[in-house]
């Protein structure tokens, strides 16, 4: 952990460093808050935010990427294949929306809060504007499931696609840490009998909490970079989640933080973390979901506490500027 320590201490000069200029976050307003588990997406002229919100999977719309608006939600009620297979679930969490093969896939998990008896889910849709005659949500049912036997926890999915056009689904929370399935580029699904990929842990022997979760992986220059977020979100401005990169040559990992430390042993770089001192009035940033838009600018969006607004969560988004190493720096 002192690796990360120092990590923190190069972030924050980092940050300090940008405080001079006004940042995205500064510019941010509407109908931010509540807003967990942000993944993001241009379609058109509209950026969309999907989210967990409520019991269902939030939808949130913006112009420029500065003013946002609520926009109802996908499902009206949990699937029937989710009510079956984890009847204690009472909502739709941690929803990854991407564009592939001519349409819109939305992962989505369901599962009963701290099991990991849990599922992730599929829908897709031709178009993401509620305005067009072929908007509508097609729910395709299970793609992966963990049961109490299972060493990881199907939640927090991403769909990665790597530089060969294959087509990946990473996930997890806490338990053995952040799982990678291969995927069948037609059912969105893996293969039949497909076995994970371990890319990120961290080991309670070491010391440290089993807390991560959130994975989310981007290509660029090369590499893959793969977020996480560690320690523990839902507690509002009591809430420790940071945000933690690492990056590899090829998809399925090593993944290394900056100073070398290995991703399977708890490594990584801080990327995103509150104050030490306690003082910021945004609280535990993490879940991040990347995108690049038209003009190659890259951001990370992510949700925070807010200690003005009674903990709400918020949404959050921030620029990554590359270095000359090749590591970026979030400008939040």
């Amino acid at each position: 952990m002192s690796r990360l320590l120092a990590a923190l201490c190069l972030a924050a000069l980092g940050s300090a460093g940008a405080a001079g200029a006004e940042t995205l976050n500064a510019q941010l307003s509407g109908d931010l808050a509540p807003t967990h588990d942000p993944s993001i997406i241009r379609a058109g002229g509209t950026y969309y935010v999907y989210n967990t919100i409520g019991r269902y999977v939030g939808i949130k719309t913006s112009p420029d990427l500065k003013h946002w608006t609520a926009a109802g939600s996908v499902f009206a009620e949990i699937p029937s294949w989710a009510k079956q297979a984890i009847p204690d679930a009472r909502g739709l969490w941690a929803p990854d929306i991407s564009y592939e093969d001519g349409e819109y896939r939305l992962y989505y998990a369901v599962s009963s809060f701290g099991s990991n008896r849990s599922a992730i889910g599929l829908a897709t849709s031709p178009t993401l504007d509620p305005a067009s005659k072929d908007y509508h949500w097609t729910d395709h049912g299970m793609v992966v499931e963990s049961h109490a036997s299972d060493d990881f926890n199907a939640i927090d999915p991403n769909l990665v696609i790597d530089a060969d056009g294959g087509q990946w689904l990473a996930l997890g929370s806490f338990w053995s840490g952040i799982k990678l399935f291969r995927l069948d580029a037609k059912t969105g699904k893996p293969f039949p009998g497909e076995k994970p990929w371990s890319i990120a842990r961290r080991p309670v022997p070491a010391g440290a909490p089993d807390a991560i979760e959130a994975p989310f992986i981007f290509r660029h220059g090369g590499w893959y970079y793969l977020l996480t977020s560690f320690d523990y979100c839902c507690k509002g401005v009591n809430s420790t989640y940071y945000t933690v990169i690492a990056r590899s040559k090829a998809i399925t990992g090593p993944y290394l933080g900056k100073d070398g430390s290995k991703a399977l042993e708890g490594g990584g770089t801080v990327l995103i973390r509150a104050d030490l001192k306690e003082q910021g009035r945004f609280r535990g940033p993490g879940h991040p979901g990347v995108f690049t838009d038209t003009d190659g600018t890259t951001y990370v969006a992510y949700h925070a506490y807010d200690k003005q607004h009674d903990g709400a969560p918020t949404l959050r988004i921030a620029p990554l500027k590359w270095g000359a190493d090749g590591w970026p720096v979030a400008e939040y």
